[in-house]
Order: C-alpha cells, then sequence, then structure tokens
C-alpha cells in the first residue's frame, strides 16, 4: 500500500482508467426524427420506420441452416432480434492509437460503417471487460456488440443442474455469496480475515456445487474481484482491477443456469459456445439420490441440454480442455463434436507445447476439428537475425511505418495445425489491461509478441495477423466490440 500522500489520484471503482484520452469520437445512437420500431411476425422480423422517399425494402437473405463459421443472417425460425449493433467508442480509440500505416488507414476507413453481428466474434463469459461475467446482462451486452457467438462455462451444482460460471469454484469473486450468511456457511473454505500484520490473505472458496441451482439463482453477479487485505466479508467483494469497473454491479445481475442461457441466446438467434468446465471437485461426484456422478454423465447432460431445446447442432460449438470430454462427444454425439473445440493449454510449457506440435495429426486422425490455444501459441515474431523481443520503436506491426516493429508472423503450433487440416479460434482479447507494459509485465496473451506490443492500438496489429496471417476462424474477446468492428471492416 502507498502512503496517502503518494497515491496517484483514485479512482472510483465504478469508473475505469483503461482509456484516459480526450474524445475524439462523438456517436449518436439515435436519430433525430426518425423512429423506428421492430414487429415480429412468424419467422420474419420487419423494421418499420421513418423512411425517404422513394425508398424500397429489400427482401431479407435466405436463411442458411449448413454448419460452418461462414457470415450467417439469422436462423430459420428465429430471426436475430438484436440489429442495431452498437461497439462504443472502445474500437475508435484503439484505432487512434495505432501506429501510422496501411491497416491503420484501412480500419480508419470504416468508421462510419453501419456494424452487422459477426461468427468471427465470439463472447468470452459475455462483455466481462466492464459487465459481471455469465450474467444476463454481460450476455446482453455482448449481443449488442455484435457478437455472433456467446459462451457459457459450465459448471454443476450440488444438486446436479448445470449453470453458467467461469469456475466450480469462483463464487466468492465473481457473486456475492460470501455476504449472504446463511449461504456462506456452505463454502467448501468459509471466508478468512486477513492477519493484522499482513502476513497472511484474506481468503475464501465457494464452489457451485457446495449449493443447490435455487440457492445459485438467488445470488447476484459482481465484477471478478477480490481484496487480499480484506478484514470482512463485504471488504473481500472489492479490489476491481483499476482497468474494469463496478458500475454494473448494483442492481443485482442475474445468474442463469445453462438452460436458461440457451433460452437466452436462442430468443437473439445467436450461436452457443458452451465450455465443460474441468471439475474442481474428485470424479465422480457423490448426487443427493446417492448415484455416483461421473464425467461421462456431465459431459452427455450438456448435450441433452441443447437437445431439449431443439438447437440444431450447426449453432453449438462445445469446448473442453480435456481430450476426453472432446473424444466422449466425437464417439457418442458426433453431430455436435462436428465443431467441438479442444482448448489447448498444454501450450503452457516448452515441453507441452512441442507435444501439441507433434499430436496435431493424430488429434485430427481421432475426429477432432478445431483448435482452441490461447492467442500467444498461435504468434511469434519475423526473425531478422536481431533480438526478436527487442523493444521497438514507434514503428508499425505491419511493418510498413517507420522504426519498425518485429513483424508477427504464425507459430510453429499454427502452421502444423493448418498442414493437419485443423480449424483454428483463440483466447482471450481484452483480457489484459493496457498494454503498454506488456513486455515488462511478462503478460499472458502477448509473451510471444511482447516485441511489437507497446501500446493499446497494437492490438489491431495482433488482431489482423490471427486473422490474415494465421487464418483463425473467431476470436473470443472480453469486450466483443472490438473484433466485431475488425470483422465489418474485413467483411468477415
Amino acid at each position: 500500500m502507498f502512503p496517502a500522500q503518494l497515491m496517484p489520484e483514485r479512482i472510483p471503482p465504478w469508473r475505469s482508467d483503461v482509456e484516459k484520452f480526450p474524445v475524439k469520437n462523438i456517436f449518436l445512437f439515435t436519430v433525430p426524427g426518425r423512429a423506428s420500431f421492430a414487429m415480429h411476425l412468424t419467422s420474419v422480423t420487419l423494421l418499420v420506420g421513418a423512411l425517404a422517399p422513394g425508398l424500397t425494402i429489400a427482401a431479407p437473405p435466405p436463411h442458411s441452416d449448413r454448419p460452418g463459421w461462414p457470415g450467417w443472417p439469422g436462423w430459420p425460425g428465429r430471426p436475430r432480434t438484436i440489429s442495431n449493433i452498437q461497439i462504443g467508442p472502445r474500437p475508435f480509440y484503439l484505432v487512434d492509437q495505432m501506429d501510422e500505416g496501411s491497416l491503420k488507414k484501412k480500419l480508419e476507413s470504416c468508421k462510419e460503417r453501419r456494424n452487422t453481428p459477426s461468427d468471427f466474434s465470439i463472447s468470452h463469459r459475455g462483455a466481462p471487460l466492464q459487465f459481471p461475467e455469465h450474467t444476463k446482462e454481460s450476455w446482453l451486452a455482448a449481443a449488442r456488440e455484435g457478437a455472433g457467438i456467446i459462451e457459457c462455462d459450465v459448471a454443476f451444482t450440488k444438486d446436479l443442474q448445470l449453470v453458467c460460471r467461469h469456475s466450480q469454484c469462483d463464487l466468492h469473486t465473481t457473486t456475492n455469496i460470501l455476504t449472504v450468511p446463511e449461504l456462506a456457511a456452505k463454502c467448501t473454505k468459509p471466508f478468512t480475515p486477513a492477519s493484522a500484520d499482513g502476513k497472511t490473505k484474506a481468503s475464501a472458496k465457494c464452489c457451485t456445487s457446495d449449493i443447490t441451482l435455487a440457492e445459485f439463482k438467488s445470488l447476484c453477479g459482481k465484477m471478478d474481484s477480490s481484496d487480499p487485505t480484506a478484514m470482512t466479508p463485504e471488504q473481500y467483494q472489492s479490489g476491481v482491477m483499476d482497468w474494469r469497473t463496478s458500475l454494473y454491479n448494483d442492481d443485482c445481475p442475474q445468474l442463469h443456469s445453462h438452460a436458461e442461457f440457451i433460452s437466452l441466446i436462442n430468443s437473439l438467434g445467436l450461436k452457443f459456445t458452451s465450455e465443460l468446465k474441468t471439475p474442481e471437485v474428485p470424479m465422480p461426484f457423490p448426487s443427493p439420490g446417492g448415484k455416483n456422478y461421473t464425467q461421462e454423465m456431465y459431459a452427455q447432460q450438456l448435450v441433452d441440454e441443447f437437445r431439449a431445446a431443439r438447437i440444431q447442432p450447426s449453432r453449438v460449438f462445445l469446448q473442453s480442455f480435456l481430450p476426453a470430454d472432446i473424444f466422449y462427444w466425437i464417439d457418442k454425439e458426433p453431430a455436435f463434436a462436428r465443431q467441438a473445440i479442444y482448448l489447448d493449454e498444454r501450450v503452457d510449457t516448452p515441453e507441452g507445447y512441442e507435444e501439441a506440435v507433434r499430436g496435431m495429426r493424430d488429434l485430427a486422425k481421432r475426429g477432432v476439428r478445431i483448435m482452441g490455444p490461447p492467442i500467444f501459441a498461435l504468434l511469434d515474431l519475423e526473425d531478422d537475425g536481431d533480438d526478436k523481443h527487442k523493444p521497438p520503436g514507434n514503428g508499425n506491426g505491419n511493418g510498413n511505418g517507420n522504426n519498425k516493429k518485429p513483424r508477427i508472423v504464425p507459430s510453429t503450433y499454427a502452421k502444423a495445425a493448418k498442414k493437419a487440416g485443423l480449424d483454428l479460434v483463440t483466447w482471450s482479447l481484452e483480457r489484459s489491461g493496457p498494454l503498454k507494459n506488456v513486455a515488462a509485465d511478462k503478460e499472458y496473451y502477448y509473451q510471444t509478441v511482447a516485441g511489437a506490443v507497446d501500446g493499446d492500438g497494437d492490438v489491431y496489429d495482433v488482431v489482423d495477423a490471427l486473422a490474415k496471417r494465421v487464418g483463425v476462424k473467431g476470436m473470443f474477446s472480453d469486450w466483443p466490440a472490438t473484433v466485431t468492428y475488425y470483422a465489418n471492416c474485413m467483411g468477415k
């Protein structure tokens, strides 16, 4: 802790310092003198409003029910109900911060375009840069920002119901459970305050499997945070990163079961990506009826909930870090397995990275079609004979500016996946905060390209390399608008 007189300007927790720059773009989200409203007639959405004389309304494009990643205007019988996509000021701020060059000029040329939803833009936990993750409010924000695919990380409750949480045991940091005494008492590890001498940090561990679905749904979501110096449960709820915000915490953001998530996203006409989270309790898990709940039952239950809601497999992208889950779906649910994403965390170690590269063909032969590693695993810096992690000058990630930054290129992993015929998605953009110090901070997502990243505008150099040079089919982002803007500008 800093002495009070040395503390920087204090920012209220509901504000964010991620964009401390003068306003360069003003956006009007209504048009004076124009009114519009939506009427839903069976499966067709008619937008009715004040039209200039002589204008006609073109027939909507035909719907497509084929699986895959191409851009997609809606779904038979389920039109998108959010057509007024609002990306807000952040993408424009990021473009303004870019180094001069052809990519910046291209992105600047798209500033006045109307944006539409894109499957290239995948919502990571909703829009958790500002909204509490895995809440109704966060998912709706992501949909409004143009994400074509929305994520629910799936865990199970004590009564074996599936719910949306990033981790089975994160309720103490993502909900208000510690301030609800009757539920806090059920936590795997109840709240322990920090010691007065500061040697012991405050701690707690609360899992979805500690409580029932009804109890889970009585909680309120909040921005993921905790205060290790807390002396009370209430104090432990704070600690929000200064580049995030608690602005949207106060009206009890709604938690959902996985079935409710399906219903919500289906009502928006969007696609789903549900990740089967690796359990943090021993499996099989004892069920209330005495029957052991196995990993296979857990994986099957996830698919069963989509089937119960009559969701076509081509709208679903299942995910798991466990290859056994992916193989189970390939063997037992091949229709849903066609778009299952093997999330690859082996790349976190050099040995695991090499193993992953060597094993691409075997995975493809086993039926895996899509790999999902973190951003850094797909990128490298072009070797020009110099130290590729040398701090860059004021250049351009495309290599067309002054004092050029190293060029971002596909990694060995990316090349091996492509050679094996595997598609790629990646995670997670906008999860790192300001990018000025990624090299010094050894930031996780940019670790292989830190020598080409020294400011927020460089995020679009990374996105461009992933899209054009690596050829990813989609990007998870904590703020989908950033990817939506790029996707619309580049025709993805």
